[in-house]
């Protein structure tokens, strides 16, 4: 009997409203069918934190929008006497899709 795990009750501390929910979920899927048919276009997306990024979306799944920005040298702290002009710059990005305020299409 000292064996046998205690059965106890956890409460959640914090459920989402039903109607947030489905509310959440309708963005969700606008964002996505937007995205997608951004797929490999230059874009900028403006998230509710308030960044702002701007690059080429390279793929979108149920949660998240994966986008390739390109990082330039001077941003970093550091200098880089190994890296050359034609290193590679770019990083994929993923961003959560109902994180997202604004998608903007860049030079069409």
């Amino acid at each position: 009997m000292m064996n046998e795990p205690i059965q106890q009750q956890l409460q959640p501390l914090y459920q989402a409203d039903p109607a947030m929910v489905q509310s959440v979920k309708s963005a969700r899927d606008r964002v996505h069918d937007v995205a997608r048919h951004c797929l490999n276009r230059p874009v900028r997306v403006h998230t509710m934190a308030g960044h702002v990024h701007e690059g080429v979306i390279v793929h979108v799944d149920d949660d998240h929008l994966y986008i390739r920005v390109t990082v330039h040298d001077q941003t970093r702290g550091f200098f880089n006497p190994l890296a050359s002009a034609y290193a590679y710059n770019d990083v994929i990005l993923p961003l959560v899709l109902y994180n997202l305020l604004a998608i903007t299409l860049l030079y069409t």
